[in-house]
């Protein structure tokens, strides 16, 4: 048994208990892992982690390393469990001065010195063993005899009688000898849950690299997302400043020009006046002494003579010509934020939707592809291909001739609600003959399967079904070249992930479709299945 003194060392400083799986830090601390997984989240945010113990402090997240030898410490006390030591186990007849027992009678229930041992009984009956505090647990209860068998049906410690008496018939062992098999029983046992502890620990371990990995990627995603965000408010404020400047611009004019109007109209008011005194004359030698006026124009002439200067002011335009705010400046506006709002969207995809154009050269005898390349549609009649190396030659299916070798691209797919198709990318090396060329039957393609309602993604032949309830009939495909990801959404309200991919590629990715009936059109980068309400089985295709 440990001493306290000891035992105080197997103390997490966090919890305060016994250590549960040991991890080390860098600094040589020894914690729970639980414990220290729960103390390094908590300073995640602050970016600066530090030991609980000597506040040594890493700008990354240390790594945790087993303590093998502390882990086996901790194994063998929770194992173990706590017995009396000889030394806390005394001689039952040395009463005046206690002895240290050297062994237990189990038919006495007595423990015995060395001196009392060597006058004790030799007898088979008498049974010896290690100094024992309770003897009494040794003895079957009815018959108080020594437990010497174990009834394997029962699952019980039996003496003689009870294997002739209620347990007569089962199958006995000797204790010792069930005892070895229950040992043995155990450390298999042991041995597979170790196993699966270090498989666990494993898998921990690759989630803290991926958890690590998705830390990074978040981070330059938030940063990305920040930048954007920053770009496009400073774009707006552009925006808003032009428009704001325009509206007011187009206000001080129309001012200006109302102001000037408001003078001419004072000066025709006072050559009005100046032509009634005129008319009210009597005297015909003033009247004619004044200058000919000359002709006035049109009524509705804004220029007018001002003094004989013959600047108009550029205003001889007709008063019921002159506009209210001219809108041709918001409207430049508004497509300025379409194009910012483009920007955006090729900053996230890497470009507009991809423009898929079927390859006429793969597809196989049952589908029919139309002049522009849009449409495949899956037919009875066979179209006689010219038979090429790089045509499916068995089955309905389809390649786009643009193969993606870099960047960020997405298509989408608008389904019907039956039918049973398939919708993915593979490599252009992908085998064109035999069942090794279905699209995810083989290592060079990924896809989404519908088939009666069910939907599944499928690569290298292997299936994961996907669980949960598909509403929508339009679906996403997204490409991250350089990540390595492939992924499938449902394009519901909000856009719901199905599945991601992930691959190193080392080929350009095309389009690939499949389709059992109906027909297939791309139009715009979007692609839309059809399929019509034949019931379709698996052993059709």
């Amino acid at each position: 048994m440990a001493s306290a003194a000891v035992r105080d060392e197997l103390l997490c400083s966090i919890c305060l208990s016994t250590y549960t799986d040991p991890v080390m830090l860098r600094c040589g601390h020894n914690f729970c892992r639980v414990c220290i997984h729960r103390v390094l989240d908590t300073q995640d945010k602050a970016g600066v982690y530090s030991c609980p113990e000597c506040r040594e402090e890493s700008q990354e997240r240390p790594a945790l390393m087993r303590c093998l030898a502390l882990c086996n410490i901790m194994e063998n006390i929770l194992t173990t469990p706590p017995t009396q030591t000889e030394a806390e186990i005394f001689c039952t007849y040395c009463v005046d001065c206690p002895v240290p027992a050297a062994k237990s009678c189990l038919l006495c229930e007595a423990s015995l010195c060395e001196k009392h041992l060597r006058v004790h009984s030799k007898s088979a009956e008498h049974v010896l063993c290690e100094p024992r505090a309770n003897l009494g647990d040794r003895k079957c209860s009815v018959h108080k005899k020594i437990l010497e068998y174990y009834c394997t049906e029962d699952a019980a410690c039996i003496c003689v009688y009870c294997s002739a008496g209620e347990h007569r018939g089962h199958r006995v062992e000797m204790l010792d000898e069930a005892f070895q098999k229950k040992k043995k029983r155990l450390r298999n046992v042991l041995q597979q849950l170790t196993t699966r502890r270090e498989e666990t620990e494993e898998r921990v371990r690759s989630l803290e690299e991926s958890r690590r990995k998705a830390q990074e990627k978040a981070s330059g995603e938030a940063e990305r997302v920040t930048a954007l965000c920053r770009d496009i408010r400073r774009q707006l404020d552009d925006l808003e400043k032009r428009a704001l400047s325009e509206i007011s611009r187009q206000e001080d004019s129309l001012s200006a020009l109302i102001k000037k109007l408001e003078i001419q109209k004072d000066e025709l008011s006072r050559k009005m006046r100046h032509m009634e005194e005129l008319c009210n004359m009597t005297d015909p030698l003033t009247v004619l002494k004044e200058p000919d006026t000359g002709d006035l124009g049109d009524p509705e002439d804004t220029g007018g003579h001002d003094g004989g200067d013959g600047d108009t002011g550029g205003h001889n335009k007709p008063l019921h010509d002159v506009d209210g705010l001219d809108v041709a400046v918001i409207l430049d506006t508004l497509h300025t934020l379409c194009d910012i709002i483009r920007g955006i969207r090729r900053g996230i995809y890497g470009g507009d939707p991809a423009d898929i154009l079927l390859d006429v050269n793969t597809a196989g005898n049952y589908i029919r592809i139309s002049d522009d390349r849009k449409t495949a549609t899956c037919t009875l009649q066979n179209q006689n291909h010219p038979e090429t190396a790089e045509r499916f030659q068995k089955y309905n299916q389809v390649m786009s001739s643009k193969g993606f070798s870099s960047g960020r691209h997405y298509w989408d797919v608008e389904s019907s609600r039956s039918g049973l198709w398939w919708v993915g990318m593979c490599y252009p090396s992908i085998d064109r003959r035999g069942q090794q060329s279905y699209i995810g039957c083989n290592n060079k393609s990924w896809c989404l399967r519908r088939y009666n309602n069910h939907y599944s993604v499928r690569h290298d032949s292997k299936a994961i079904q996907l669980p949960d309830k598909i509403s929508s009939s339009r679906f996403r495909i997204c490409l991250d070249y350089e990540a390595g990801w492939l992924s499938f959404y449902e394009l519901c309200d909000p856009i719901r992930h199905l599945h991601t991919f992930t691959a190193t590629f080392s080929e350009p990715l095309h389009a690939v479709l499949r389709i059992h009936v109906g027909s297939i059109k791309i139009s715009g980068g979007v692609t839309i299945i059809e399929t019509d309400q034949r019931q379709v089985t698996e052993k059709q295709i």
